[in-house]
């Protein structure tokens, strides 16, 4: 899992990275997909998602998206236990919103985790994403401050 580098700020002051992540910006306002589909789309939208209190969404998309890439069983295994112990189990600390069949039907499979484990929940989780985060987030200060900054370039 990746962490926000100290060094990137949302007021765009610092920024770690080699080449301007928010020349993308207005782009972002085209598809939650365009937001998902670059590092710094993700960390704005991680950081309007923790003011809602649903960064466990993003989190859970990202980690499944590492999870997908996982070419060893035991480390498949692994990772699929603790996304299923950090997201989905009833007790999970970032518990996502997902229905109960689709929570019992992980939980029947984690024992045999496949790349495929977590691909409905996640499907679920981006369709609330797009559906209700990011409008919102399109209408933050964040992603306004974003916007206005690019703009003032």
């Amino acid at each position: 899992m990746w962490k926000i580098p100290k060094s990137f700020s949302l007021t765009g002051r610092l920024c770690c990275f080699p080449k301007d992540p928010l020349g993308d910006v207005e782009a972002w306002g085209e598809s939650v997909d365009k937001v998902l589909g670059c590092k710094a789309g993700q960390i704005a939208f991680r950081e309007f998602l923790k003011s809602e209190y649903s960064e466990e969404n993003i989190l859970f998309w990202l980690a499944c998206e590492e999870y997908k890439k996982i070419k060893t069983a035991p480390e498949m295994i692994s990772s699929a236990n603790r996304i299923y112990s950090e997201f989905v189990d009833s007790e999970a600390p970032r518990q996502i919103n997902i229905d109960c069949g689709t929570r019992e039907n992980i939980t029947k499979n984690i024992s045999q985790p496949t790349l495929t484990s977590f691909d409905t929940a996640q499907k679920l989780i981006y369709s609330l994403m797009a559906r209700d985060c990011y409008p919102r987030f399109l209408k933050s200060d964040i992603y306004q401050g974003l916007l206005r900054r690019n703009d003032s370039r």
